[in-house]
């Protein structure tokens, strides 16, 4: 909403000059009083009219040394001088008071429930900071508003997730127990198959309950205090290097290091670092297909940040898939099965830890490298 200068309305208007008028002709009723009462005095009292005399002729003003004609005349003039100016004090107290009955008009439509309405004019003075003030609430009010259906609708997109993500799992586990209950089964090979399968399905489910409660606790992470624990860069990547080694090797794999050129220590959580890097280095294991090698880097980008970059030469990742990799329980439909195990929550959790570590995160995928890069601050 634009604002825009106040203007009067056409009632405020009539208000303004009928207010300014009877001002105006009880100060002239009150002058002409006080001027008859004072011209009474003066002539009644030889004394004070000689004195005025003298003191008359003994002033003179301009060039040519003129003198004050009359006393009389002197009086009304600066009376008049007083009441434009009481007139005009009133007339200013009028029409702020007018501007404050209009915010106060403002806070009432807002009141009903209009809570992105702005007050749509601008004042000067004292009235003009309460407009701000009230806008800016308004403001925050919105974001506020905003923020609170965007938590809503996240909540209820993670109930609608978490639940059809269980319910596959979970209906296999009901229906093969089912079969065994119902002793539809030949013998005891079968009985073991079926309690097999209830087991490999109810360990997916274990590990997508253990990714939510990871990602809600990651979540979180902002509203509670985390100990904060002196990391050397170098050092953990050649750390990172050492526990991946293994694994990389039975995937045809291997993990390459590029440390900085020289050490660095930064403040961060120890325990959300360490999720951040093996978040990242299992999804390269896991989806980086015909790729050989992965890549773990460092580098300063400015005073107070420190960038990581783990990279892979796997397949490319299709651009219409970079812009969800960060949501919540997404997947590429070809993940979706018990072989790879997917939750499509590990690079949200990545996400969340790395925002509320006041970090970023992005990726880029071509046909050499998928290259994710996050910044975290070095010093908290």
């Amino acid at each position: 909403m634009t604002t825009t200068s106040f203007k009067l309305t056409k009632r405020e208007k009539n208000e303004l000059w009928f207010e300014g008028i009877i001002t105006l002709i009880l100060l002239l009723l009150v002058n002409i009083a006080v001027g008859n009462i004072l011209i009474n005095f003066v002539r009644t009292n030889q004394g004070v009219n000689d004195g005025i005399f003298i003191i008359k002729q003994s002033m003179t003003f301009g060039p040519f040394q003129e003198r004050l004609l009359s006393w009389e005349g002197l009086f009304w003039l600066l009376m008049l001088v007083v009441d434009a100016i009481i007139v005009w004090w009133r007339l200013v107290r009028i029409y702020k008071r007018i501007q404050i009955s209009r915010i106060i008009d403002e806070l009432h439509y807002i009141s009903d429930g209009h809570f992105d309405h702005k007050i749509p004019f601008h004042l000067s003075g004292d009235n003009e900071r309460v407009v701000n003030s009230v806008n800016s609430l308004v403001e925050n009010v919105i974001k506020s508003l905003d923020e609170e259906r965007r938590i809503e609708k996240s909540k209820d997109d993670l109930v609608t997730s978490v639940s059809h993500d269980l319910r596959t799992p979970l209906t296999s586990i009901i229906g093969y127990l089912g079969l065994i209950e119902d002793h539809q089964y030949k013998d005891e090979k079968d009985i073991l198959k079926y309690c097999g399968i209830a087991y490999d399905k109810s360990q997916q489910m274990k590990k997508l309950v253990d990714r939510l409660f990871e990602y809600t606790k990651a979540n979180n992470l902002a509203d509670r205090n985390v100990e904060i624990n002196k990391i050397d860069v170098n050092q953990l990547l050649t750390q990172l290097e050492t526990s991946f080694a293994l694994e990389a090797h039975r995937k045809g794999m291997k993990i390459k290091v590029k440390p900085l050129k020289k050490d660095l220590v930064i403040e961060a959580n120890a325990e959300m670092l360490g999720r951040i890097f093996n978040n990242l280095i299992t999804n390269a294991l896991k989806y980086g297909k015909d790729g050989k090698y992965i890549y773990l880097s460092a580098k300063l980008t400015g005073k107070n940040v420190v960038t990581f970059i783990v990279a892979n030469d796997g397949k490319r990742i299709p651009q219409k898939v970079l812009s969800k990799v960060f949501d919540r329980f997404y997947r590429e439909e070809s993940s979706r099965n018990t072989d790879t195990g997917g939750s499509g929550l590990g690079l949200a959790i990545v996400k969340e830890i790395i925002n509320n570590q006041g970090g970023s995160i992005n990726v880029g995928s071509n046909n050499k490298l998928t290259t994710f890069t996050f910044t975290l601050p070095i010093k908290k």
